[in-house]
């Protein structure tokens, strides 16, 4: 059994740490103000002021600015810490975690989280034989805090008129699993290819290709980790014609291979759970 040192850390680094993208086996957690343009999986967002991002395995994170700042970093295993386990305590997955079709980030009105990113460093500091759980138990605080912003965001936009585009989420939703062509959802929108992809585009910050694999490839990574499904029974449930065509797919959109991913970020124990 790993030791939670290895599989849980907090560390400050200078913005310019992440002007390059890379990606790992851990969940990530970021503090930082400033201004700038944060890239995950290749899709920009710009932020200005203070923000916590939130980012799942193998996401690719990179950060540009046009000056330099102090970045908080907590990184964590699913091994430490289970946010699909949690669910229940913490509805972070697909809040704050995995969710595709919104900016990857909060926006912070005070030092709340920042004063228990504080309490998890003098945890630390102290190197105590019972640390873990309390270690676990301000992680759970700050997401709960966390996804209870991230609600009211959602809330606040949810009170201006429901934009027409956002029925193209409820099609993904549908049929990723079997279409994963544009055109098929253009026309179920009744819209040009070339309306439909500025609007989806405009709106979702994504075009309606990268969307579609977006979702495709969050159910890969969910198969992988959620399940015991061998590579070749998670390439079937997902559609596609052979385990080696879903091999491929997934290392393009991730970097790394079904098999290096499951070996690397593990199978959960809700795996274990559904068996019983």
């Amino acid at each position: 059994m790993e030791a939670y040192q290895d599989i849980f850390q907090l560390q400050k680094h200078p913005g310019s740490a992440f002007a390059r993208p890379s990606a790992s086996e851990f969940y990530n957690i970021l503090l930082l103000e400033g201004s700038g343009t944060l890239s995950v999986d290749f899709t920009d967002y710009t932020f200005d002021g203070k923000i916590a991002l939130f980012t799942s395995p193998y996401q690719h994170l990179c950060v540009t600015s046009g000056a330099d700042f102090e970045v908080d970093q907590l990184i964590f295993h699913g091994d430490f810490y289970c946010i699909e386990y949690h669910k229940n305590e913490v509805a972070c997955n697909g809040l704050l975690f995995n969710n595709i079709y919104k900016q990857p980030f909060i926006t912070l009105q005070d030092e709340e989280i920042r004063l228990i990113f504080d309490k998890l460093r003098s945890e630390l500091s102290q190197n105590e034989p019972h640390s873990e759980p309390i270690l676990r138990s301000y992680l759970q605080l700050i997401l709960a805090i966390a996804s209870r912003i991230k609600k009211r965001e959602q809330q606040l936009e949810a009170k201006s008129t429901l934009h027409p585009i956002e029925q193209f989420r409820e099609l993904v939703e549908q049929h990723f699993l079997t279409q994963r062509n544009t055109p098929f959802y253009a026309e179920q929108m009744a819209l040009s290819h070339s309306a439909f992809a500025r609007k989806v585009k405009k709106h979702f910050g994504k075009s309606p290709s990268q969307l579609i694999q977006d979702r495709v490839v969050l159910e890969a990574k969910k198969q992988l980790h959620l399940t015991h499904k061998s590579i070749k029974e998670a390439s079937a449930a997902l559609n596609f014609e052979d385990e080696h065509y879903f091999s491929r797919y997934f290392k393009k959109h991730t970097g790394i291979s079904p098999t290096h991913f499951r070996e690397k970020v593990g199978i959960s124990v809700v795996a274990d759970l559904s068996m019983r």
